[in-house]
């Protein structure tokens, strides 16, 4: 494959931010965040200077801008995954940001971040769960984070954001949402901690603040979302029907979602609950979070039971370089199942293409819906290459490929450890 060699220069350190470039960052944060509120309310943080690490939850792009609010005046390098360095690849560089593929153990970036903080003396930004929030509620978090924290040695602080999801969702991010953003900056570890306290003692205080549930506090707080597209879409992460259990029938528009199957309808009302309109169960509540947490239960159960396994052809495109983005390689077939992913065909250049990532070498993996208008993505990366696959059959495949990664990873690795 040599005609669709990676020339991103992994190698290169990150820079330390002048003036001029912290300046342009604090400009277009602050139009960026003209339309959200943006309140910031700070804990534990009096006399609070780099170098630190900060942590968070991660939802939509206003979250860097509110990052960068709450650091000031100080700015922030953060951990970027690869494929946001496209046609940015200079500006982001001289804004000292960290390269990372997605759910890969690269020794590289560790590197890279202990320079930020040892070398640039600077803060070093983290979105821990790795992805966007799919359904407004936390994500498995690295169990390692507690281990980078100690042998950095410096404070960390969580930045837990509240309103970013509402405001714009991933299965749907447009129109957005008339939401207000804030944000609860914490100093959960000081310096001195980072000597006295065990990695396995920071990994649990990250942990306990990463714990989050959006629809639920919209209900609690009564924040009207009023928008006549609020609930189009949500059958991307609501695949599965509450009532017949039939998976992929579900559908979505304007403020319903309703079964193909056997003809359920909910409509999400002001607050973000879904309300069944029809049947045996007209009249009962469900919220997003509690229907995307079933969904999950399913597959660990299937997962469990041996009984995963998706197949579908797929194209596969690379990332060739920052500048040209990414390339069609060609169609393979795409497996997952107690093998982990794997794809083999015949690439357009007449090559035979394999490629395997185990169960146990991916805690989760990170997907795209419709991603840049050609389709629903899976993101799949070794150390030297990123892949964006897009099933090519399978309807609304994403979310569930997303649970039983995560639900493959544990299993193998709570039986192996169980040996």
């Amino acid at each position: 494959m040599s005609k669709y060699t990676e020339k991103f220069d992994t190698s290169i350190k990150p820079k330390k931010h002048s003036r001029f470039w912290h300046a342009v960052e604090n400009v277009g944060g602050a139009f960026l965040l003209m339309p959200v509120g943006a309140k910031i309310t700070k804990v534990n943080c009096e006399g609070l200077k780099p170098p630190y690490i900060i942590l968070g939850n991660h939802a939509s792009m206003v979250d860097f801008s509110m990052m960068l609010k709450g650091t000031r005046p100080y700015p922030i390098s953060w951990v970027c995954s690869i494929e946001e360095f496209i046609g940015r690849e200079y500006f982001f560089r001289q804004m000292g940001m960290i390269y990372k593929r997605k759910f890969t153990n690269d020794i590289t970036v560790v590197r890279h971040i202990f320079h930020v903080l040892k070398n640039n003396k600077g803060i070093v930004g983290i979105y821990p769960e790795a992805r966007f929030s799919l359904a407004g509620i936390n994500e498995r978090l690295d169990d390692a984070l507690g281990k980078l924290v100690k042998k950095a040695g410096v404070p960390v602080v969580t930045f837990m954001q509240d309103g970013n999801f509402l405001r714009s969702p991933q299965w749907n991010k447009h129109p957005y949402r008339k939401v207000k953003v804030s944000a609860v900056m914490t100093q959960i570890v000081n310096k001195e901690e980072t000597e006295t306290l065990s990695a396995e003692e920071i990994q649990k205080r990250i942990e306990e603040k990463f714990v989050y549930d959006e629809y639920r506090r919209q209900a609690d707080e009564k924040i009207q979302i009023k928008s006549k597209e609020r609930a189009t879409n949500i059958h991307k992460i609501l695949y599965q029907c509450k009532h017949c259990k039939k998976e992929f029938s579900t559908y979505s528009k304007g403020t319903k979602i309703w079964c193909q199957e056997c003809g359920s309808v909910w409509d999400m009302d002001y607050y973000g609950k879904l309300i069944c309109e029809n049947g045996e169960h007209k009249g009962e509540e469900t919220f997003v979070s509690d229907w995307y947490r079933w969904e999950r239960q399913n597959v660990r159960e299937e997962v469990r039971s041996g009984n995963y396994k998706f197949e579908d052809t797929a194209r596969v495109e690379i990332l060739q370089s920052t500048k040209n983005g990414f390339m069609p390689i060609g169609t393979v077939k795409l497996t997952h199942d107690e093998n982990g992913f794997t794809m083999d065909g015949d690439l357009d250049n007449g090559e035979h293409f394999t490629f395997n990532r185990p169960c146990e070498t991916m805690i989760s993996c990170h997907i795209e819906y419709d991603y840049k208008g050609r389709g629903d993505a899976i993101d799949l990366c070794t150390l030297k290459d990123t892949y964006f696959v897009f099933p090519l059959t399978a309807v609304n495949c994403l979310t569930k490929i997303h649970f039983a990664t995560e639900e493959l990873y544990y299993y193998i690795m709570e039986t192996r450890h169980s040996k």
